[in-house]
């Protein structure tokens, strides 16, 4: 597969993350109110439209909740189930060795830029290298994918494709673990639209030929199930404050994905 050229990226020029922090009427410069470096504090008193710049620079970096920008707002999604990082983690692991032949990168759950849009895929596979970089654009996106948590079907089935689409990623995969049967569905760009090239459920054979060649039983994604008297009720999440809400399915089914 062809090779984008690629320019590296010039050095940030981002401005000072405390000047946009507001004056607290009363209070000194040196005021213990206000932040000394980029917090999540800042979501209590900012009510402006939010840009993936904005949250870069305003909000500290975290290896925990993923914050994501959408149209103008922050979105906050907590560590997802043990099924969804077992695939996600064992799924990266196998893609990677497939996608470096070709000579391909891939990442799991990194920055991508979409306009004034942040998004954390969990798998991002690109064109060029992100060693040394925060963010890449979008347009470097050869395939994202995601793996379906319960509290955000919507958001992973109906959403997240259809915003991959508008920007032109070639290819979405998509993996679902419900009720611990595990399917992985491929989904090529046509028309500006999402249609199904590969699927497969557990017990049998997923192969895909493009963006590279690579195959897996959808079964060796899940781990042992923990032991029944530990184990919580399938599909129940705790609410969590500022997560994006979770919706329902389309009529059409999950065989489709809009563009």
């Amino acid at each position: 597969m062809a090779q984008a050229a690629f320019v590296p990226e010039p050095a940030p020029q981002s401005p000072d993350p405390t000047s946009q922090w507001p004056e607290s009427s009363g209070q000194s410069q040196g005021s213990t109110d206000r932040p000394t470096g980029p917090s999540f504090d800042v979501l209590r008193w900012h009510d402006e439209p939010w840009t993936a710049q904005l949250a870069l620079d305003l909000l500290p970096e975290t290896n925990g909740p993923k914050v994501e920008v959408l149209s103008g707002s922050v979105i906050v999604t907590p560590y997802a189930g043990y099924d969804h990082q077992n695939a996600e983690l064992d799924l990266a692991y196998l893609l990677k060795q497939a996608a470096r032949r070709e000579k391909l990168w891939l990442y799991a759950e990194a920055n991508i830029i979409s306009g004034a849009d942040l998004f954390i895929p969990d798998i991002v596979i690109l064109d060029v290298p992100g060693g040394g970089r925060t963010t890449m654009d979008i347009g470097h996106a050869v395939l994202l994918g995601e793996v379906v948590s319960p509290g955000n079907r919507r958001k992973d089935v109906i959403d997240r494709p259809r915003e991959y689409a508008a920007a032109g990623v070639p290819f979405f995969l998509r993996v679902d673990l419900r009720n611990r049967l595990s399917t992985i569905a491929l989904f090529e760009l046509t028309d500006g639209e999402y249609r199904p090239v590969a699927a497969a459920a557990a017990g049998t054979t997923f192969v895909m030929r493009q963006p590279f060649e690579f195959s897996i039983d959808p079964a060796d994604l899940l781990g042992e199930e923990a032991p029944v008297a530990e184990a919580e009720p399938l599909g129940e999440e705790a609410p969590v404050e500022g997560a994006e809400p979770s919706g329902g399915e389309t009529s059409g089914g999950e065989g489709d994905v809009e563009g």
